[in-house]
C-alpha cells in the first residue's frame, strides 16, 4: 500500500506540473494575441484553441490523479505503539482482573431475567423493526437512562463537557475518523442524502473541531457525547443472536479528548481509569485487556478494553474500549494546535463510559435465585430508590 501511495503521489505531482506548465503557456499566449495582426493573429488563435483543449485534458488528468492519491492515502492505517501485543482477535494480553465473579448454581441469562422484569421485549422489537432490534420497557428503560445519566454526571465532575451529538454525519467526517476502511460494511448509509448513521459519538465529536486550530495551553479539551448509535453487524451472523448483546441500535456515552501528542499516552491511561471507576460504581467484576495489533482497527495505535463477566455463558464480554488515535484522525480532519514553531496536528482519544450493553452485565451479575435483580447503590437514585427489581407476575 505504501508503494501504491508513492506511485499515486508521483503521478499526481507530474500531472499537476504538466497542467501548470500548459496553463502558464496559455496565459502567455493570451497576452500575445491582442497585439498580433493578420495571419499571425489567426495562427495564434488556432494555437490557443488547441492549447485550451490540452489544458482542459491536463486539468482532468491532474484532478483524477489527485482523487486516486486521496483515496489511496485514506486506506492507510495508523502506526502501532511500541509494546502492543502482536497477533489478532485472540492474542490480547490480560492486564488485570478486578472483583469477584458471582457464584451461581443455575444462572439465568439477561434476556430471561429482563423478560421476567418486563424490562426487555425482543419479540415486539423484531415485529416492528426486524432482528437485533428490541424495546426497553419499565425498569429496562430506567436502567439504561440511569447508566447513561450516571456516566454523564461522572464525566462532568471530571471536567468533560457533556454533548448531545448529531447521529448523521457527512462522508468526509466518517472517512476522516477511519470508519470507512476495512469495516465500512458495518456502517449504515443514507444514499439519498449522502449521509452516514454513526456507530459511536466518537465520529461527530472528532468532526466537531474539523479544520480548526485549538488552544491546548490549559490541557486537554474533553467532551462526553451522548448519542444513539447504529451498527449493521454485517459480519456477525450467528454471533450473540439472543438478547441485546449485539444489536443494530443502542445508546452510549463516549469520552473524547483532544490533547498534545506528547500527552496522549498519559491521557489514554486516564480514560481507562475513568472507565474502571464507572465499572466499580456498577459493582461489576471485570478485566482489562491490551488489544492485539491485528484487532485495533484503522485509527488506534493502542486500545484497552474492559470486559465484564457474563455468568450465563461463563465468559468475558466487552463493555468499554479506550483508544489512543494519536494524530491520525486530526491529520485527516485538519485539527491542529498552534505552537511556537507553527501549527501541528493534535492527538485524539476516545473511551466508552456507559452503554446499553451494560444492562446485560448488570442483570446477570446482580441476579438473585428467584429472578429478582439487586440494584447497585449508585443506580438507585435513578430507579426511585429501589434496591431490588422483582419479577412481574
Amino acid at each position: 500500500m505504501v508503494d501504491e501511495l508513492l506511485t499515486a503521489d508521483r503521478a499526481r505531482r507530474e500531472s499537476l506540473a504538466e497542467f501548470e506548465r500548459l496553463r502558464a503557456e496559455q496565459k502567455a499566449l493570451g497576452k500575445q494575441i491582442p497585439g498580433a495582426q493578420g495571419d499571425e493573429k489567426q495562427a495564434l488563435l488556432d494555437k490557443a484553441r488547441h492549447l485550451a483543449a490540452a489544458v482542459k485534458t491536463a486539468e482532468a488528468n491532474a484532478d483524477g490523479n489527485q482523487e486516486i492519491f486521496d483515496r489511496t492515502a485514506l486506506e492507510l492505517s495508523n502506526l502501532i505503539e511500541e509494546g502492543v501485543p502482536a497477533g489478532g482477535e485472540d492474542d490480547y494480553v490480560v492486564i488485570r482482573e478486578v472483583g469477584e465473579r458471582p457464584v451461581l448454581d443455575q444462572p439465568r441469562d439477561h434476556l430471561e431475567l429482563g423478560e421476567g422484569l418486563r424490562a426487555i421485549d425482543m419479540v415486539r422489537g423484531a415485529k416492528v423493526s426486524g432482528s437485533r432490534f428490541y424495546y426497553l420497557t419499565g425498569v429496562g428503560a430506567q436502567l439504561e437512562l440511569g447508566i447513561l445519566n450516571l456516566a454523564i454526571a461522572k464525566a462532568a465532575s471530571a471536567g468533560f463537557t457533556p454533548v448531545i451529538t448529531p447521529t448523521l454525519v457527512r462522508p468526509e467526517i466518517m472517512g476522516g475518523t477511519g470508519f470507512l476502511g476495512a469495516h465500512s460494511e458495518e456502517v449504515y448509509r443514507l444514499e439519498a442524502d449522502d449521509l452516514y448513521l454513526v456507530g459511536t459519538s466518537e465520529v461527530p465529536l472528532a468532526g466537531y473541531h474539523a479544520d480548526e486550530i485549538l488552544d491546548l495551553s490549559a490541557g486537554p479539551i474533553r467532551y462526553a457525547g451522548w448519542s444513539a448509535c447504529y451498527r449493521r453487524e454485517a459480519g456477525s451472523h450467528g454471533r450473540d443472536t439472543r438478547g441485546i448483546i449485539r444489536v443494530h441500535q443502542f445508546h452510549k456515552v463516549e469520552m473524547f479528548s483532544y490533547c498534545r501528542e506528547e500527552d496522549a499516552a498519559d491521557e489514554h491511561r486516564r480514560l481507562l481509569a475513568w472507565e474502571e471507576d464507572m465499572l466499580a460504581a456498577m459493582e461489576l467484576p471485570y478485566r482489562v485487556i491490551d488489544v492485539a495489533a491485528g484487532d485495533l482497527g484503522m485509527s488506534a495505535v493502542r486500545k484497552f478494553d474492559c470486559e465484564a463477566w457474563l455468568p450465563s455463558q461463563q465468559r468475558w464480554m466487552e463493555v468499554t474500549s479506550a483508544s489512543n488515535c494519536t494524530t491520525f484522525q486530526a491529520r485527516r480532519l485538519g485539527i491542529r494546535e498552534r505552537t511556537e514553531h507553527g501549527t501541528r496536528p493534535v492527538s485524539t482519544l476516545n473511551g466508552t463510559l456507559g452503554t446499553t450493553r451494560w444492562i446485560v452485565a448488570l442483570l446477570e451479575n446482580h441476579q438473585q435465585p428467584d429472578g429478582s435483580v439487586r440494584v447497585p447503590k449508585s443506580l438507585r437514585p435513578y430507579l426511585d430508590g429501589r434496591d431490588l427489581l422483582e419479577p412481574v407476575a
